[in-house]
Parts: structure tokens; C-alpha cells; sequence
């Protein structure tokens, strides 16, 4: 990769890698290469266990000696390397809505004539997991040949969302799309020198298979040391997280979907309450129905359902109905004496300016 500071944008090009670049490799999934592995690890068992004739043995003894111990260590070489590859065990990648909100945004804002969108992700890392908070696109042009990439954009959009976020850091990169192609390779190893060990996430926005899938890979190189060095994403598994204020707006989008107009207006709060109520009633319902399957033997226990059940009549205040219910009242009192001192301010204050303009 070469940094054109005349333009400020940085151009791949695959014919102008150099021996000591990672040539991009073509996607090999986990399975692909598992299975030709385990074909390799056959025909090594099948050499291994191969004996000559009875007749034979005595004047191949010494041969049949030199190929066991050779198919020996090729098989604990392949072994390893198969162990290697099956040990990858990433982290948990766990994404907010806003996120995959704002790729289908940049993704409906794309430039004419461009198939897919890259961009930033954001957010934090932890042993055992990677939390993306925020993204962010990036301008790139791509070709068959070649692809460009803003990267000044990039850095310079990195450091105002530090100045809002300082804890949000750069985490990996998305792209548009459902497969991953040998540009995505090039784009990797940007990103691997500004974050350790990124991750990719794709969007299949075309709706593909009727459905948005959401993808996540983390990079590992494979081949033979000195030699030509490929990459291979091995899938993580994603899931899907959202913090209070975000759900309310994952629930007015989803409201939409009923509304032939695909508008919808906020609730009221009372309204908002009915319905939080009302899915509660709803989950109780469910919790209750589980509990009587499983005491007349129609659904087998679970010990993880058990152990949230527990925790959750733990939280549960032990109070009578009517301290909740005095409790209730003396919060509702509270609210409406609230309400009524700030309707006698906006009185008091809309009364003043009425006054400053006679």
C-alpha cells in the first residue's frame, strides 16, 4: 500500500505488491480447508498403516521403517496445523442497532454507479468479546484492477469522534455486501496496522437470501513460512445488543412495518407504560406456562432457565401490597407536583416575554 499525500488517497494495487506484501488469497473458509486437511490426514494413515508382503517384510523391513517414521512426523506436522486452524476461537462480536443502521444509511447514499460502501467501526474490546458502538464510512473507488481509498478521511473522522468518545477506538472495518473478495484482503491489511487483530463485518444489503445477514470474520495468515502467505477469515459469532434509549427507537421502527405509510408518531407515556405492562404480562404468562411443563414432566428442566429465574425473583422486593401501593401513590403525587411547578413556569415565562415586548 502506497500513501499518495499529493491527493490524499491511498491506492492497492495487486500488481504492484512487492514478494514481501501478503498476496491476497482468495476467501477459504474454515470448512473448505478443514476438509482438504482431513484428506491429507487420510492418505497419511493410509501410508502409515500400508505393509508390505508377508515375503517382503524381511528385505523391506528397513524401508518400510524409514516411510513410517516419515509419515509419522508429516502426520504430526499436518496434526498441528489442523489444530491451529480448528483452535481459532475469536471473540464474541456483539453490534448496536445505530450501527447497522447508519451501514444501510451510507449504503442508500452511495455514489452512483458504486456497488458496495466500506467504512470504520468503533467501539471497545475486551478477552472475550468486541462491542461496536459506532461507524462511521469511508470514500473509496474500486475496480477489477485496483481499489482507493480515502484513508486522510478516514484518520481525520477518527480523531473528531475521539474528541466526542475517547473510549471508542478503531476496531475493525465493514463493507457492503456478502462475499469477501481479494480488495477486502488489501483493505484488511490497512486495518491490521491500525488496530490489532480487526475484525471485518459484512451486510448482505442486497437481501441475498430474503434477509440481511450479518456477518463477522477475524484474519489469520496460512501457508508455508518463507513463502507465498495467504488469509484466511474465519467466521465469528455475532450478536446483537442495545442499550434502553436504543431500544425505544428499534421499537418505533418496528411499529412502522404494520403502518401502510411506513410513518409512525411517538406514544404517549402513558401509552408507553400500558404497553411496557403489558409485555411484561406477557413474559410472565410464558415463565409461568415453562414452570407447569416442566413440574408435570412435559418439558425437561433446564439448569440455565433455573439459574435466571432464581436470579430474577431475587431482585424482586419483598414488600406488601399496600406499601407498593402508598409507595405508587407518594411517587405519582411527586410527578404531578413536578409537572404542575414546570406548566407554572412556562406560564410565568411566557407571561414575562408577552410584558418586555408592550
Amino acid at each position: 500500500m502506497s500513501v499518495h499525500k499529493q491527493v490524499a488517497r491511498t491506492k492497492i494495487q495487486n500488481n504492484s505488491l512487492n514478494s514481501s506484501a501478503r498476496s491476497p488469497a482468495p476467501n477459504l473458509p474454515i470448512g473448505r480447508a478443514s476438509s482438504k486437511i482431513s484428506d491429507w490426514l487420510i492418505r497419511v494413515v493410509a501410508v502409515t498403516d500400508t505393509r508390505p508382503p508377508t515375503s517382503a517384510r524381511g528385505q523391506q523391513h528397513e524401508s518400510h521403517g524409514d516411510l513410517r517414521s516419515l509419515s509419522s512426523s508429516l502426520f504430526i506436522i499436518i496434526l498441528h496445523f489442523l489444530y491451529e486452524i480448528m483452535a481459532v476461537h475469536g471473540p464474541v462480536v456483539k453490534i448496536h442497532p445505530v450501527v447497522l443502521a447508519s451501514i444501510v444509511d451510507s449504503y442508500e447514499r452511495r455514489n452512483e454507479g458504486a456497488s458496495r460502501v466500506i467504512g470504520t467501526l468503533l467501539g471497545t474490546t475486551d478477552k472475550h468479546s468486541v462491542e461496536v458502538t459506532n461507524c462511521f464510512s469511508v470514500p473509496h473507488n474500486e475496480s477489477e484492477d485496483e481499489v482507493a481509498v480515502d484513508m486522510e478521511f478516514a484518520k481525520n473522522m477518527y480523531e473528531l469522534h475521539k474528541k466526542v468518545s475517547p473510549s471508542e477506538v478503531i476496531i475493525g472495518w465493514y463493507a457492503t455486501g456478502y462475499d469477501i473478495t481479494e480488495h477486502s484482503v488489501l483493505i484488511h491489511e490497512y486495518y491490521s496496522r491500525e488496530a490489532p487483530n480487526p475484525i471485518h463485518l459484512t451486510v448482505d444489503t442486497a437481501l441475498q437470501s430474503n434477509k440481511m445477514n450479518i456477518r463477522a470474520y477475524v484474519s489469520s495468515q496460512m501457508g508455508v513460512p518463507g513463502k507465498t502467505v495467504g488469509v484466511m477469515f474465519t467466521p465469528l459469532t455475532v450478536k446483537y445488543i442495545y442499550y434502553d434509549t436504543e431500544r425505544i427507537g428499534v421499537d418505533l421502527l418496528h411499529r412502522t412495518r404494520a403502518s401502510p405509510s411506513r410513518t409512525n408518531g411517538l406514544t404517549t407515556d402513558l401509552a408507553q407504560v400500558a404497553s411496557a405492562a403489558g409485555r411484561v404480562q406477557e413474559m410472565l404468562s410464558t415463565v409461568l406456562s415453562y414452570i407447569e411443563d416442566v413440574l408435570s414432566g412435559k418439558v425437561m428442566a433446564d439448569n440455565s432457565v433455573g439459574r435466571f429465574l432464581m436470579d430474577l425473583v431475587n431482585k424482586v422486593p419483598k414488600i406488601t401490597a399496600e406499601d407498593f401501593e402508598s409507595m405508587l401513590n407518594s411517587n405519582i403525587n411527586d410527578l404531578l407536583m413536578v409537572t404542575y411547578l414546570a406548566n407554572l413556569t412556562q406560564a410565568q415565562i411566557a407571561l414575562n416575554e408577552k410584558l418586555v415586548v408592550l
